[in-house]
């Protein structure tokens, strides 16, 4: 099943707008740059929940060293590439989990802890970047999903920080 879903989701890529938004997106994600970016902008534009958006955009951090953990204890090989062509280079050997995918998902539940409005962008967002990975060819869909659940459960557990007061106590 992992081999089936990820050579439907690597032919897509073969269409030049599909191909060419994973990449743009796999490029972005690289070391969780586009959510940590997204953090730091929130913090510089929301001084009033600066130390909260810095605290979120931490959580993202630390999900994707989490992942990359991960990576360096189960080592297990990327698809393929002469199977699966990739279309973008990768950072390391190493395919699970997904750091992209972990980045992203932490990205998309502390930041729609800090601002719920932002859920309608977040997680399609979080669900495109974590797509990409598929599409270029660079993971398995089982090392997507499980970087998306280290993510979401590195942010999650990162939720009362979140919502800690600087003196302390937390918000509603």
């Amino acid at each position: 099943m992992d081999r089936r879903v990820l050579e439907v989701a690597r032919g897509a890529g073969r269409w030049p707008v599909v191909g060419g938004l994973a990449r743009g997106l796999s490029h972005g994600g690289e070391h969780a740059a586009l959510w940590l970016a997204a953090g730091t902008t929130a913090a510089a534009l929301d001084p009033a929940r600066r130390t909260a958006w810095l605290r979120g955009t931490a959580l993202v951090a630390a999900a994707h060293l989490a992942g990359m953990g991960v990576k360096r204890v189960v080592r297990r090989p990327r698809p393929h590439p002469e199977r699966y062509a990739p279309l973008v280079r990768t950072a390391g050997r190493h395919s699970f989990p997904s750091s992209h995918a972990s980045s992203a998902a932490a990205a998309a539940v502390a930041f729609t802890v800090l601002h719920p409005p932002l859920r309608p962008v977040a997680v399609p967002a979080a669900a495109a970047m974590c797509l990409s990975r598929l599409v270029v060819g660079v993971h398995y869909p089982s090392d997507v999903a499980a970087g998306a659940l280290l993510g979401a459960a590195t942010a999650a557990a990162g939720r009362a920080w979140l919502r800690a007061t600087p003196s302390g106590g937390t918000r509603g």
